[in-house]
């Protein structure tokens, strides 16, 4: 992977894990260390470098996530997070396809993986389907009725999932903008946000979208999420004064976040996190 960053003329950086502000999201607690807490992801530090001219940055770290285990969850895992400016969330699915398979042929892997039984072809150019789209096609509801309803995550996971990308890897594009997170809305429908995942055997290894670079609309839907950590219950984090601040310097970029233990799992062709894992965590 460093070296098909390397010849994209990709820096490698390095920031703290143990960071004082974090992107508030609803359903991602942080682990609390003295006054800091350990970085759930690497995120807001790499854009404030695209806000400082940084123009193509890539980091390999280690990400932590409270109570967060499962046969493709640890509370400690390790991720690839990638930023480039100047493209969208189309061309970062091509940068992302383009690594896969530069990492799959690396590995003695051209062509197609073996996993659980089922073969993966991954030459070849990999089919693109919309929420919409697969929804229509594998779900019980609609895209706007799993909204209404509170059961999209729930519909994805149970009836979308199960489909996803066992004859090819198949990139999920534009959510609804609800689950924007912190990417940039669709301009000519606004209702739809410029995010994608990629799947392979069923398996989620990404979430990567064209950046958000607008900090009023940022701050409104860290609001919006620390409203619903209220309603829940749970704990209430600081407003990241200093991500917003940078946030009204970055250019238009796009970034992706990969997770690697679950790319290992495919190629050991394993069903459990944690047999790609020397040191097993336990739940924090």
């Amino acid at each position: 992977m460093r070296t098909f960053f390397i010849e994209q003329s990709y820096l490698e950086v390095e920031t703290p894990c143990r960071i004082s502000e974090h992107a508030p999201e609803t359903h991602i607690d942080v682990i609390e260390t003295e006054e800091r807490c350990l970085q759930s992801s690497p995120e807001l530090c790499m854009k404030r470098l695209l806000s400082q001219g940084y123009e193509r940055i890539f980091q390999i770290c280690k990400c932590f996530r409270k109570q967060e285990r499962g046969a493709h969850h640890l509370p400690e895992f390790t991720m690839l997070e990638w930023y480039r400016t100047g493209i969208d969330y189309h061309a970062l699915m091509d940068e992302c396809e383009q690594l896969i398979k530069f990492v799959a042929s690396a590995i003695g892997s051209d062509d197609s993986l073996t996993y659980q039984g089922r073969t993966v072809n991954i030459a070849g150019s990999w089919p693109r389907l919309t929420v919409k789209e697969a929804f229509n096609q594998w779900a019980s509801l609609s895209v706007e009725d799993a909204l209404k309803n509170d059961c999209f995550e729930e519909t994805v996971a149970l009836e979308l999932e199960p489909h996803i990308g066992f004859e090819q890897p198949l990139f999920l594009y534009d959510f609804p903008s609800a689950y924007a997170s912190l990417s940039r809305l669709k301009s000519q429908e606004p209702s739809l946000s410029e995010r994608f995942e990629l799947y392979i055997a069923g398996m989620e290894l990404c979430n990567g979208f064209s950046e958000l670079t607008d900090p009023t609309e940022q701050r409104q839907r860290f609001q919006k999420e620390q409203e619903n950590r209220q309603k829940e219950s749970k704990p209430l984090y600081p407003m990241p004064e200093k991500f917003l601040k940078a946030l009204g310097n970055m250019p238009e970029a796009a970034g992706n976040a990969l997770g690697l233990d679950r790319l290992a799992m495919l190629w050991a062709d394993v069903s459990e996190i944690d047999d790609v894992v020397a040191f097993v965590t336990e739940v924090v």
